[in-house]
């Protein structure tokens, strides 16, 4: 039975799981919140219990102005983000769900649960869900609105659960990008899309958050729309901060028309996020009975690809034919420096190594930059360089412009690691920046792969050959793998559980492995590692041997304990990744004309 709100026109679903499109949202909670209450609470999901007359008005506000469905005030009502026990999450949510629907009483005007993610997502699985999802099931909701979210974890098993619970159930799955089309976890919009829409449970998909409407405009011009129907709620526009606060724009008419333009791309959902209030949402609701739909079809999303000519990858050639090649890590200095630092790289180069590993400020202390220090290495040295790249300096947006930098200078080789803590000592003028892990940090790198790069990043990952729970060590290694982690660099080998270990890496990895060796230079440096070096475990015979040796005795077994180990783990590895102590490049050579010797 069709039926008249204002001025839209929507379905009655009573009997029917269809909705008439174009379907309108209401806007924004939060931000709308923090405005209208004199008093506002830090989690406007509280309001629900001790500021419920202004989170009733904004809801019956939305609905005046239009709107043809709107959301629970529950988006963060979950323990994380209200560090809360379940039962007041649940007094919140049945608390919120009674507010929406006193608010739509008496008209059209349905009421979607309002689900949003918790953080960090790697850390919580679809159990953590579950309660929250029963509430809303018990109070009989049927329509479920999954936003925000910025990585496909755990939606296939939420919406799966809510369908088997409610069969007769709507869910929209909605995922926030930035006006580049990629999330917070450097995932691609256009990719969540499609695993969205292969997911049966799921009926809509689209976006919300992040970003206003013309990026994500924009965004929609560059992509094909998967096989379901398309939603799109974007911000007011672009934030602005002062003294603290966050404004959004106030043009409502702007809003509503680039709102109304997104409906030409195919979207049939439409509302807005933060900075918007009901007064965006009337705007749309007056415009859109007169709004005449030009259906326009998206480009292809393969167009994004930058056209930067083709260039081989020596050592990536070299690693998978076979070649056993060897690479170095060599830490860039300190100070400005360099003109040592390049000497010894092309005597390096000239002893036969293939590739330098550049480490991007190990153990959290400052040195050069890695990248431009490859920059450097591969125009005046000639050699590969091999770039660490940290998750613990860099947010997304510098990570995705320094890969960018890397490939267009065809710097296509990196090591992708999570990174050393700050010392607790610095932590008050030094700040970490953790938006990634590696693994994470391999999928981002491994879709910049798929959908820009022609010559693709060659993503090398971590693996501590030493670690007392290898077992583990192995499990995280084949999630790096599954994320695209093509080659690991594995930490020394000094001793003959890292031998067992290595053996059993080779059997159970899919992806190359460079073995690392270390000379240990002297009996003190091998105390220092075992107590000192996260990952590093040196065997009490090889300490043993360097027990009152002199300069010399300490040299040769330096050489001569790396490359044993090196023979050790030959069947085991495809090359070898041999780490520089203290610059003695002079020990290296050494090593690496001992594991050249047929």
């Amino acid at each position: 039975m069709w039926k008249w709100h204002g001025k839209f026109l929507a379905i009655d679903m009573a009997h029917e799981n269809k909705l008439r499109f174009p379907l309108l949202f209401d806007g924004a909670m939060g931000t709308y919140y923090q405005e209208k209450s004199k008093r506002p609470l830090p989690a406007c999901e509280m309001g629900n219990l001790f500021d419920s007359q202004v989170i009733l008005e904004i809801h019956q506000e939305y609905v005046e102005a239009g709107a043809a469905a709107i959301k629970t005030n529950t988006f963060q009502a979950n323990p994380v983000a209200l560090n809360a026990d379940m039962d007041v999450v649940e007094r919140v949510i049945r608390a919120g769900i009674a507010l929406a629907k006193q608010a739509v009483r008496d008209t059209d005007v349905k009421v979607f649960a309002d689900i949003g993610p918790m953080a960090p997502d790697e850390l919580v699985c679809f159990e953590d869900y579950r309660a929250i999802i029963d509430v809303f099931l018990q109070e009989g909701l049927e329509y479920f609105l999954l936003e925000t979210f910025s990585s496909f974890h755990c939606l296939d098993e939420i919406a799966a659960y809510i369908k088997e619970k409610a069969p007769h159930a709507y869910i929209i799955s909605s995922f926030a990008i930035s006006p580049d089309g990629q999330t917070r976890y450097g995932e691609f919009g256009d990719s969540l899309l499609d695993r969205a829409a292969n997911c049966d449970a799921i009926d809509a998909v689209g976006f919300n958050c992040v970003s206003g409407p013309m990026h994500l405009r924009e965004y929609l011009e560059q992509i094909d729309f998967p096989e379901k129907t398309m939603s799109v709620m974007p911000n007011a526009g672009y934030p602005t901060v002062i003294n603290g606060r966050t404004f959004y724009s106030n043009d409502k008419d702007y809003f509503a028309n680039a709102v109304l333009k997104i409906l030409d791309y195919g979207v049939d959902i439409i509302g807005g996020c933060c900075g918007t209030r009901p007064e965006f949402i009337k705007a749309i609701s007056d415009k859109l009975i007169d709004h005449r739909i030009l259906r326009k079809p998206g480009k292809k999303a393969g167009e994004r690809r930058l056209a930067n000519p083709y260039a081989e990858n020596l050592f990536r050639n070299k690693l998978e034919n076979g070649k056993m090649p060897i690479a170095v890590e060599y830490d860039p200095p300190y100070d400005l420096n360099m003109e040592k630092y390049i000497e010894n790289a092309r005597a390096l180069y000239r002893a036969g190594v293939d590739a330098i590993t550049i480490a991007d400020c190990p153990v959290a202390r400052v040195r050069m930059d890695a990248s431009l220090t490859a920059y450097k290495l591969k125009n005046e040295v000639g050699i590969d360089p091999i770039v660490h790249m940290t998750c613990r300096d860099r947010n997304i947006n510098a990570t995705k412009a320094l890969l960018l930098g890397l490939n267009i200078e065809n710097i296509l080789n990196i090591i992708l690691i999570t990174g050393d803590p700050v010392p607790t000592a610095e932590r008050d003028e030094v700040k970490t920046v953790f938006q990634f892990n590696s693994t994470r940090l391999a999928s981002f790198v491994d879709e910049m792969n798929e959908n820009i790069f022609i010559n693709q990043m060659y993503i090398g990952g971590a693996l501590n050959i030493n670690a007392a729970k290898f077992d583990l060590e192995l499990e995280r290694a084949r999630k790096k793998a599954e994320a695209g982690v093509n080659v690991f660099y594995t930490q020394p080998v000094i001793s003959q559980r890292a031998v067992e270990n290595m053996k059993k890496a080779r059997a159970e990895l899919r992806a190359y492995i460079m073995g690392g060796l270390l000379p240990v230079v002297s009996y003190r440096n091998a105390m220092f590692m075992n107590a000192e070096i996260s990952g590093i475990r040196v065997e009490d015979e090889v300490i043993e041997k360097y027990k009152n040796a002199d300069r010399e005795t300490a040299q040769r077994l330096a050489v001569d304990i790396a490359t044993y180990f090196g023979r050790q783990i030959e069947a085991y590895v495809d090359g070898y990744y041999v780490i520089t102590p203290f610059n003695r490049v002079d020990l290296v050579k050494k090593v690496i004309a001992e594991l050249r010797r047929a």
